[in-house]
């Protein structure tokens, strides 16, 4: 009998999920965020693909931003001080999005042979062959590794290669069959733990010798836009806590862990866009200021600029509850922004406050 890779027989029962507080804050921001009309903005589509590219290569180590990557992508202007490496990561990444966001809206089944065609295609550029004592494999080709590969420096080691093609064929014929049971079903809920326990499966089946991390955000990316779901993105702030909640689930033979770890971050993200949405539809007194965007490559440090312009008074763990990043960000990134003449700091550390330099400051 085939090992049952999603769980799927408590994913019948809609009422069982509302039980749980996570589900319920997630539907009702959902709800929030259709109501909005957020989705129909212009743009929203493709700026929100970016933005899920850039977290995704980020967490592989990628120093790109956003903006710079949306030079990239429209523009083709590359970005200063980054390697050639770095932006060949994204724009290949974002040749598989749009493949798999294709196949997605077909309805295509899930094969081994799919799965290599998109990892050929997110490896197309950074990818190497290997030579090994049981033979050769490209990368850069999609194809399976024929070596063993483990968790970073003493971790545990993944499933032997041997059994990877039988594994990754299995896992395709279950994520299939629980696809198409949920196809036409109104629970969302399941819908995306579905999504997520693909990806858990997928990078616990590691078959490619890199590349799996995104190829697993990707399939899950991939299910929720086929569902019509807002998709999840996990944020390269977050990169810590999703490691630890893979590394819980694996070591507790459990989804649980990994599954409340991305329901936590969707309600995060979720909450901080209907917020921004939010603030952009009130008269902000930020519109009284020069806005040197063109300055920022960090869109962190955009925020956190404009953060300061609304209240100068607030401490570090202010700033970061606002924004939605760490305490330790929000230091970093007052710092440069000190350096860089955009704010000063009145007072002491302590009883002071910040304050937008003379210098930034045009008339209206």
């Amino acid at each position: 009998m085939a090992s049952d890779f999603f769980g799927y027989s408590q994913l019948e029962n809609h009422s069982e999920f509302l039980q749980m507080t996570q589900e319920e804050k997630l539907l009702g921001l959902l709800k929030e965020h259709e109501s909005l009309g957020i989705a129909n903005q212009i743009d929203y589509q493709k700026f929100y693909l970016y933005s899920l590219i850039t977290h995704s290569t980020a967490i592989e180590g990628s120093t790109v931003t956003e903006i710079e990557n949306q030079l990239l992508f429209d523009e083709g202007i590359s970005a200063k001080g980054r390697t050639i490496q770095e932006q060949m990561m994204n724009l290949d990444l974002k040749a598989a999005y749009e493949q798999s966001m294709r196949l997605a809206r077909l309805h295509t089944d899930f094969s081994v042979e799919m799965l290599k065609i998109l990892s050929a295609i997110v490896m197309k550029n950074t990818g190497s062959s290997y030579q090994t004592a049981q033979g050769s494999f490209d990368a850069s080709k999609g194809e399976l590794r024929l070596v063993g590969v483990t968790a970073g420096i003493g971790g545990r080691s993944y499933m032997n290669y041997q059994k990877v093609p039988a594994k990754l064929a299995e896992f395709c014929s279950q994520l299939n069959q629980n696809r198409h049971r949920l196809m036409d079903n109104e629970n969302i809920i399941a819908k995306y733990l579905l999504s997520f326990d693909a990806h858990y499966q997928l990078v616990t089946i590691h078959p490619w010798v890199d590349g799996n991390g995104r190829m697993s955000r990707l399939v899950m990316n991939h299910l929720q836009y086929e569902f019509g779901l807002v998709p999840v993105k996990i944020v390269k702030e977050d990169k810590g806590e999703y490691i630890q909640a893979l590394v819980n689930s694996r070591e507790q033979d459990s989804l649980e862990p990994f599954r409340a770890f991305m329901l936590e971050e969707h309600i995060r993200n979720i909450s901080r866009e209907i917020a921004e949405y939010k603030r952009s539809q009130h008269n902000d007194p930020i519109k009284t200021f020069a806005d040197p965007i063109n300055a920022f490559a960090d869109p962190i440090k955009q925020r956190l600029y404009q953060a300061v312009i609304q209240d100068g008074s607030l401490n570090y763990a202010g700033y970061a509850a606002l924004i939605g990043i760490s305490e330790a960000t929000v230091k970093r990134r007052l710092n440069e922004l000190k350096k860089e003449g955009f704010i000063v700091r009145i007072g002491s550390k302590k009883t002071g406050h910040w304050e937008i330099s003379a210098n930034t400051f045009v008339n209206i």
